[in-house]
């Protein structure tokens, strides 16, 4: 694949860390890029996952038996691919655009999901943070809604100060709606 491929799955704006795009009621927007610390969050995900793959290859070639190389040079292939080009598909291929009353969620590679969360449906927010998030600077925003089909809508790869931004800038919508 050429690098075209790679920008095409998704027509996303460069993200900035002080505000999201907030626009109009309008689902044609463009989407806002996650921030560039979840690519980095994204391979080492992905090297800490195919590590034991890499092992357990190890210890199958040292047991000598097939002819040399023929386990180890097939997973570290897979493994290369996994860490290095999966990551970079994954990160281009997420979004999001926030206007004055919904939050749009895009993501998928080969299966493309757009969702659109309206502010009104929000029964609670969360900001969650693994280690490896904690590292990098990064959060989700969880949006857990009423309803039982996608009742809960995950945004990863936000800047943790731009996370809690949105969450609180959701609950004031909220509030106000509420009165």
């Amino acid at each position: 694949m050429d690098e075209n491929t790679e920008a095409e799955p998704s027509a996303v704006a460069p993200a900035t860390e002080q505000t999201p795009n907030v626009s109009g009621p309008g689902d044609d927007q463009a989407l806002t890029e996650l921030h560039p610390n979840y690519k980095s969050a994204l391979r080492l995900q992905a090297i800490l996952t195919s590590l034991p793959f890499i092992v357990a290859a190890f210890v199958l070639e040292g047991r000598a038996i097939l002819p040399t190389a023929t386990i180890m040079i097939p997973v570290v292939l897979i493994a290369l691919a996994f860490i290095i080009r999966l990551p970079s598909r994954r990160f281009h291929a997420r979004g999001y655009a926030m206007s004055t009353d919904r939050l749009r969620v895009v993501r998928g590679i080969l299966f493309r999901h757009d969702t659109v969360v309206p502010f009104g449906r929000v029964q609670h927010i969360d900001v969650n943070q693994g280690p490896i998030d904690r590292f990098f600077g990064i959060a989700t925003l969880t949006l857990h809604t009423a309803g039982s089909h996608n009742a809960s809508v995950h945004l990863p790869g936000l800047g943790e100060p731009l996370a809690r931004d949105m969450r609180e800038e959701i609950r004031s919508h909220i509030k106000r709606e509420a009165l």
